[in-house]
């Protein structure tokens, strides 16, 4: 075979998507991957019981549903059915009580009770702008917006502290309510920034929904790799590449790595500016996730509950900043903040008939290697008593696990770096251009990771972006 005109190291959706817009423009693409199979995080597989397909690591799919990459795959023709639940999401809390949002706005107001003027008043100018305000968040911050005004108000507003932003809610609803969705930043909630963690969020649940992929987040990265091959490009899997030369000769490098594979990849071809930048690069807490196998649907108190896919599982406000400052000091919480996800609400094709898959997963210090299943099951069990007579089966991967199992998961961080301000702007390095690296001899060498804007999640426009950087180098 002749030598492609592109490499992509990494399948996960990034790499996926460098490699499928590389492709669409006529190049030919070769992609290695350490791991038996494509996908990253994004993979099926029988984790417990024969019959019971659980994600590894991401379910819900806001993210996809929103992004223009994800836009332009025909992902109906190729078999992938996003399945959204009418209720987004829900955080529970104790006396049978629970927040929840789906629909409009004003659907969730009407669930909010007293808070209900404030939601709208909150969210109201931003559902009504969320095409400007989602392409805004899915496009490297150095972006000029399109529409600078959607912008300048969203910003003003997200790049508050979560703790700040939900005091313009009153109930301990509301105020829980958002506390959930900040805490997808995995940050302390008094941190700048993780008010837009929040908004986003909330918004995307508005906006998009939070669909799952019927039959597991596998079929996502299957329709991938099946649009590549027919396009001429190849995935060869099992290759773990430990160096830069150890690929053969191409035009275009494209890195799915983070900044720590990228210094043992590449550390004797990188200017000592910027290897010192990739060895200042934080990463942000690990997880500790549970998978089980369900004799039955979680018997959550609150209706509600029963109704979504999503579960954000920690109590109040208070409870979840409390949970989620003690990771950040180095504790492991008694009371976790955890988020638990039921895909049998939409898919019930994931088990056999009337059981369940179940997990969740809370956050840990980095690289943590104790085992959260029983307190993650308390904190289940407080707000559904006789979820523990349901197990049938459960399997644990603590955060020093999950970096064994997926290196670019490092100390377990799935969201490949800390969401600071700077690393949310910028990425590893304070450049122009985040994608392209400054190698001193090779190839044109590009970092596509969700370690770049606009960081993590199954979006593919890291990918995208830093694929757009290496076609227009290419023309140049």
């Amino acid at each position: 075979m002749s030598d492609p005109d592109a490499i992509v190291l990494g399948s996960g959706p990034n790499g996926l998507a460098a490699a499928l817009t590389l492709a669409r423009a006529g190049l030919q693409v070769q992609v290695f991957e350490g791991a038996d199979e494509p996908g990253g995080g994004c993979r099926t597989a029988e984790l417990t019981l024969p019959g019971f397909a659980h994600d590894v690591c991401s379910t819900v799919h806001a993210l996809a549903a929103a992004s223009p990459f994800f836009a332009t795959c025909d992902l109906i023709a190729r078999g992938v059915r996003l399945l959204t639940p009418k209720v987004a999401a829900a955080q529970p809390l104790d006396g049978g009580r629970a927040a929840a949002v789906g629909g409009s706005v004003d659907e969730t107001a009407a669930g909010l009770g007293a808070d209900a003027a404030a939601y709208r008043h909150l969210m109201g100018p931003l559902e009504r702008d969320n095409e400007a305000i989602v392409s805004l968040t899915l496009a490297p911050l150095r972006s000029v917006p399109a529409r600078p005004v959607p912008a300048l108000r969203f910003a003003g507003r997200g790049v508050l502290p979560a703790t700040v932003l939900a005091r313009r809610l009153h109930t301990a609803e509301g105020r829980a309510l958002f506390a959930g969705m900040a805490a997808h930043s995995i940050r302390p909630l008094t941190a700048p920034l993780t008010g837009a963690f929040g908004l986003t969020m909330l918004l995307l649940a508005h906006a998009t929904g939070w669909p799952v992929v019927e039959g597991g987040s596998g079929r996502l990265v299957a329709a991938m790799t099946a649009e590549l091959t027919e396009l001429g490009g190849t995935v060869t899997t099992g290759a773990w590449i430990r160096r830069l030369a150890d690929l053969p000769p191409a035009r275009v490098v494209m890195l799915d790595v983070t900044p720590r594979q990228l210094l043992d990849l590449a550390c004797d071809r990188l200017p000592p500016g910027y290897r010192r930048a990739l060895a200042r690069f934080r990463y942000g807490p690990g997880v500790c996730k549970v998978d089980w196998a369900l004799d039955g649907p979680v018997p959550w108190l609150n209706a509600v509950c029963r109704e979504t896919v999503t579960l954000h599982v920690g109590g109040t406000i208070g409870e979840v900043a409390r949970s989620e400052a003690a990771v950040a000091a180095g504790g492991h919480p008694d009371r976790p903040f955890c988020l638990v996800t039921q895909p049998g609400v939409v898919d019930p094709s994931r088990a056999p008939a009337g059981k369940q898959v179940l997990w969740a997963y809370c956050h840990v210090p980095p690289g943590s290697d104790v085992d959260m299943a029983g307190r993650i099951e308390a904190q289940i069990e407080r707000f559904a008593p006789g979820f523990g007579e349901l197990i049938l089966a459960r399997t644990v991967a603590t955060a020093a696990d999950m970096e064994r199992h997926n290196p670019g998961y490092v100390g377990g961080d799935i969201g490949a770096g800390a969401a600071t301000l700077r690393q949310t702007i910028a990425g590893p390095a304070l450049r122009w251009n985040p994608y392209r690296l400054p190698l001193t001899r090779g190839p044109g060498t590009y970092l596509c990771s969700g370690s770049t804007p606009p960081g993590g999640g199954v979006h593919g426009m890291c990918g995208l972006w830093a694929a757009r950087t290496a076609l227009r180098d290419l023309r140049m």
